[in-house]
């Protein structure tokens, strides 16, 4: 069976159970490899997803904020040894001076996050301080500065969101400028990134798909949706929260494996990875590692065979994947809550096996 039509296979099945709704594209360099578009991006008056479709990403949009931060190193107006907590001169925090902007790229900071997801109620969370809330950089910093530290600096990885936000403060004071203008201006305007933004979710723009949350009975079949409108903040983040189409996330993607928004040297750390992911290493036989904002799967000869980003939230579920060795880039983006992490397991094993 063909390539093309193992996946058209795929998605057509996943889409009739309900188990995606969105767009996949496949690229090597300007070869399109795959396209497809499923499901509603508005459900109440059936508009389809198209290419134009604009999804929010989610995490994936950690990866403007560490391309930022080395673009600042470039200038010589940040170091990777910045001490955060120096640097941005916070007072009365449970920061460690070791906590430096290394660290926070690599999620080895050990800082307290402001949502700790192996530990915390997400709804739960937001009784006390409604979500609607959650504006600016300074809402999330409030709720994790007088957290204790979970680990010291360095000594592991773990996943954390909240070092993204205190990078999103260092581009402030660094740049002069508001982190969404910074990247804006230093990437999406440069690099012809029409259609990305850190829009509002209450606000009304063309072609931005909303996102759903499956209703499950108790035998875990769908039987109906809701919008996520109360379940993730309103406003996006230095940690996450964008709003891209898939041909602008593979745009910027190849431009950047090019050189062409980073220095060689800062290419090469961007592509390189950092830190062994203990709790993930070894699953599906791979080595785990992370680096700035890019998570490595490699072989057992520590050769990278995937590279990329992830994105989770409530009605939205997107993958930023690359394969150094094929030259294959992956946009997966969808509309409705975790679906992209199966669906690119299953397009991964279909490229190692047919291309």
């Amino acid at each position: 069976m063909e390539f093309k039509e193992k996946l058209e296979i795929l998605l057509d099945a996943k889409y009739e159970n309900q188990a995606f709704s969105g767009v996949v594209l496949l690229k090597r360099k300007d070869e399109e490899l795959f396209k497809g578009c499923y499901g509603y991006a508005n459900r109440s008056f059936s508009v389809p997803n198209t290419l134009q479709t604009k999804f929010r990403i989610a995490s994936i949009s950690k990866i403007f904020t560490a391309v930022s931060v080395l673009k600042l190193i470039e200038e010589g107006k940040l170091s990777l040894d910045t001490s955060i907590k120096q640097y941005l001169d916070l007072q009365d925090c449970e920061i460690s001076e070791e906590v430096n902007i290394h660290s926070l790229l690599t999620h080895t900071s050990g800082i307290g996050d402001y949502f700790d997801e192996e530990n915390d109620d997400w709804d739960a969370m937001w009784l006390t301080s409604p979500i609607y809330n959650m504006r600016k950089h300074s809402d999330y910093y409030s709720i994790f500065s007088k957290k204790a530290s979970v680990f010291n600096t360095g000594e592991k990885f773990k996943y954390n969101n909240a070092g993204y936000i205190l990078l999103g403060m260092a581009i402030e004071k660094a740049s002069g400028l508001p982190y969404f203008d910074y990247v804006k201006k230093e990437i999406f305007n440069k690099q012809g990134m029409n259609h990305t933004d850190f829009i509002s979710l209450e606000m009304v723009y063309d072609d931005v798909a909303e996102g759903y949350i499956p209703i499950k009975s108790e035998s875990g079949e769908t039987t109906g949706w809701k919008r996520n409108i109360y379940s993730i903040t309103p406003e996006a983040a230095a940690d996450g929260g964008a709003t891209s189409t898939a041909e602008d996330l593979i745009k910027f993607l190849q431009l950047l494996k090019n050189g062409a928004i980073l220095s060689e040297t800062m290419t090469n750390k961007i592509f390189e990875p950092q830190v062994l992911d203990q709790g993930a290493n070894g699953a599906r036989g791979y080595i785990w590692k992370q680096g700035y904002a890019n998570c490595f799967i490699l072989d057992q000869n520590e050769k990278i065979v995937r590279g990329g980003q992830t994105g989770e939230e409530y009605g939205f579920s997107c993958r930023l994947y690359y394969y150094p060795e094929k030259d294959i880039d992956v946009v997966i983006l969808a509309n409705q809550d975790w679906c992209a992490g199966a669906l690119g397991w299953e397009i991964h094993d279909t490229i190692l096996e047919l291309l």
